[in-house]
């Protein structure tokens, strides 16, 4: 396998010195401006070291202490990177052509938190980014500490794991996205998907709207799935997948009934005059017969708990966080149907979206996904 970012171009002593002043000199400009430094370093310090760890795919397989496991996932997530290229025509770019590998399950934990009333997520502003709804860590600690500090205001809150994470395409001058050890393993249908995702948030990204963001970037990775699992799956990966993505669709079906009767209930409390009190007994009820209902779920799937962890903190933030990457994703599906299941259409056309005022974009979406198709 060849691969274009060779050691010669990404790698080496000189390379990380680079990327250390170039990383340090921006998070200087960047904490300047802002009291939040702490914050800031361990974000800054935390992709420096992901950074650091990676290697060039070449590099790994040539090396013989490599496992043959793992150069056989390697080559496999090379093989997917091409088809993103060629067939999705996702960006051909520096970003996971390297493979890190990290001593932990998660790269970053984020952290999410919204009212005790309502799905409304907490925002936090960036630079680059804009205002999102979550705050990453490079330590499970420091999430779970701030999780914390955000429930001693009244907010409720969550902690949960992420396997990768965008630059945005910012760093691919440097080395790109690398491959990690935290999702390198995954089903090869969850792999494809996974890197689908990400690439396509170097397609487009718009600041202060993650909804669009990421209903846009999962709508991508299951049309891109399901083309990859058709032409380059074997039968057993299609099997697995067919198993695994079965439970997952039926668990987000019931997690987004769950969303809608929680909406509903918050949106009569004032017009109700509910008390705080029956307004909380009304909300249990509700998240009872939620993990009533996964409880089911598992029983009909001969027990498989990996859903367990995601079900025994579910609380307000939880399903926000959820309802970013679920909400808009019909729309898109229905609007790249519309474009002619054309890919270089679709982004296209997203872009165009992407100007809009966020109000009118997000209107046009929702009557997108309610428009007849044909």
């Amino acid at each position: 396998m060849q691969s274009r970012y060779h050691a010669g171009k990404a790698g080496g002593k000189g390379w990380l010195a680079h990327l250390a002043r170039a990383v340090l000199a921006l998070s200087m400009v960047v904490l300047a401006g802002c009291a939040d430094t702490r914050y800031y370093w361990q974000s800054v310090t935390g992709h420096l070291q992901v950074m650091q760890a990676a290697k060039p795919l070449d590099d790994w397989l040539a090396d013989p202490q490599t496992p043959d496991g793992l150069k056989q996932r390697l080559t496999l997530a090379h093989e997917i990177r091409q088809f993103a290229i060629t067939q999705l025509q996702l960006p051909d770019n520096a970003s996971y052509h390297r493979y890190a590998s990290l001593t932990r399950r998660y790269v970053v934990w984020n952290v999410v938190a919204a009212p005790e009333f309502s799905l409304t997520l907490k925002t936090w502003c960036f630079p680059v980014a804009g205002c999102v709804g979550y705050r990453g860590y490079f330590s499970e600690s420091d999430a779970q500490a701030e999780a914390t500090r955000l429930r001693e205001f009244g907010l409720e809150a969550s902690v949960y794991g992420v396997p990768a994470y965008s630059t945005l395409g910012w760093m691919n001058w440097l080395g790109g996205d690398p491959l990690l050890s935290t999702f390198v393993n995954y089903p090869d249908g969850e792999l494809a998907r996974m890197l689908f995702h990400e690439l396509s948030h170097q397609v487009l990204y718009v600041a202060d709207d993650t909804v669009f963001n990421e209903s846009f970037a999962t709508a991508v990775e299951r049309l891109g799935g399901e083309v990859w699992l058709q032409q380059q799956a074997s039968p057993q990966a299609r099997a697995d997948y067919l198993v695994f993505n079965t439970r997952r669709q039926q668990f987000r079906a019931l997690t987004r009934s769950t969303r809608d009767r929680l909406t509903q209930i918050y949106a009569n409390n004032s017009a109700l005059a509910q008390t705080n009190k029956a307004l909380i007994a009304i909300k249990k009820a509700a998240m009872d017969e939620f993990r009533q209902g996964y409880e089911e779920l598992k029983a009909s799937w001969g027990g498989y708990a990996g859903y367990d962890a995601w079900v025994a903190q579910a609380n307000n933030a939880a399903f926000g966080a959820q309802a970013a990457y679920d909400d808009l994703v019909p729309a898109f599906e229905a609007l790249f149907e519309r474009e002619g299941r054309d890919w270089p259409r679709f982004y296209a056309a997203v872009k165009r979206l992407g100007q809009q005022d966020k109000t009118q974009r997000t209107e046009h979406l929702r009557q997108l996904a309610t428009r007849p198709q044909g």
